[in-house]
């Protein structure tokens, strides 16, 4: 039962905001400016020449002599990536790398130039595919990479996708900057607004996200959004038991989910200032408070069924009480007036134009920065491997020369 509930309140909040935010939404500029994802100064930089051709060949005998393959010679070959199906050669030769003994050494860059090629050639899907599958390839992407796979997905309306990448950056916790909380979050309200049904595996990587950048943020959309990520880590939690929660998540695994959720709504109606909690996250908690979990007859012998755990029941028993609190808490926020009334997909896409430009121009300048810092690691990298390399020959040198003297 609980499952119809939650889509009649996600689909009543959603639509109601989403038809406002259509309207506002017809004439928008695409999320991030122009200036924040142009590749120019990508593209611009110092970059070696190489034929891919025989990079292959010298990885491939590398890898058969059983030795490893430097990060500078996986970072050439994607930096030389000039076709649709060279794309596919550097997806080969990235998991090669990943499982070998330098897997440690894919460099930053290199995951921001495997992304940004992905692009540049149409393989956008070998671009999330890659990310999706991180401990086989070793994309692990910094914020700016991020929110440049974002915003291509925003600008297709492709939230499925957009949502995936969000998921990912839940996983990695890499919401440290406020523009990727900012993109997040409007991902996560439109996948939100579009969406009826879920599965407990998406409402568990929801709510997570919901909860980790609602954390971030001092406001009405950060609030709300902890109530809603507590909401849903709690249905989760009162169906799946704490385990499903928690497990594979950068999440607590002490149980009551959904005491956190009610202890959001206290905190707010403590809280100075015109901070709120937006009605439709509200109501979701209180469909899901309502809710009674289904009770599956299973023909399976009693002996052989997973006993619940002493949690899972305590949770169960205290809906009743929950409801209590919930309903004490709700008419005291809303004699406070901290009760909002729109949508939180209205009111992400008002915190995205106010504080999202000012956020762009501070990851520009920390991008530029970063590449200058790259170039310099490179060429340190670089001069490295040239010492090496004359090192090896003067010892080949030495070798052939006693062979000769003997």
């Amino acid at each position: 039962m609980a499952a119809p509930v939650l889509r009649r309140a996600v689909l009543f909040w959603g639509r109601a905001g989403g038809a406002r935010v259509a309207r506002a939404a017809a004439g928008r500029r695409s999320i991030l400016s122009a200036a924040y994802v142009d590749s120019s100064k990508w593209e611009e930089r110092e970059k070696e020449v190489h034929s891919l051709a025989e990079l292959a060949t010298l990885m491939d005998r590398t890898y058969e002599r059983k030795l490893p393959v430097s990060s500078l010679t996986i970072s050439r070959f994607i930096d030389n990536i000039s076709s649709r199906e060279a794309v596919d050669q550097a997806e080969y030769y990235l998991y090669k790398f990943r499982h070998s003994p330098n897997c440690w050494y894919l460099r930053d860059w290199t995951i921001h130039s495997w992304i940004r090629q992905c692009f540049k050639y149409g393989a956008q899907d070998k671009a999330l595919y890659t990310l999706k599958n991180k401990v086989q390839y070793g994309i692990f992407p910094d914020n700016f990479t991020f929110n440049i796979l974002l915003d291509y997905f925003i600008k297709n309306e492709n939230y499925e996708d957009a949502v995936s990448v969000v998921t990912e950056i839940m996983l990695q916790e890499s919401f440290d900057e406020f523009s990727t909380q900012l993109l997040s979050l409007h991902v996560l309200y439109q996948y939100l607004a579009t969406k009826s049904e879920f599965t407990w595996e998406e409402e568990r990587n929801l709510g997570a996200s919901l909860l980790l950048t609602g954390l971030k943020q001092t406001n009405t959309v950060g609030f709300s959004s902890q109530l809603y990520g507590y909401t849903f880590l709690g249905k989760v939690e009162l169906h799946k038991g704490l385990r499903a929660v928690y497990h594979q998540m950068p999440l607590m695994w002490t149980p009551g989910y959904l005491r956190r959720a009610l202890q959001v709504m206290d905190n707010v109606a403590l809280l100075p200032g015109d901070i709120k909690l937006c009605k439709g996250a509200i109501d979701v908690l209180e469909m899901i408070l309502q809710s009674v979990p289904e009770v599956k007859t299973d023909p399976e012998p009693s002996e052989h069924k997973p006993k619940q755990t002493e949690s899972e029941e305590t949770e169960q028993s205290k809906l009743p009480e929950y409801l209590t609190q919930f309903k004490d808490l709700y008419s005291k926020l809303h004699s406070l007036g901290k009760v909002e009334s729109e949508s939180l997909l209205t009111l992400t896409t008002q915190l995205v134009k106010e504080k999202l430009p000012a956020c762009e121009v501070e990851d520009i300048a920390k991008y530029e920065q970063k590449l200058k810092e790259w170039e310099q690691e490179q060429a340190l990298l670089m001069e490295r491997e040239k010492e090496m390399r004359e090192k090896a020959k003067q010892e080949q040198a030495a070798k052939e020369f006693a062979k000769a003297s003997v």
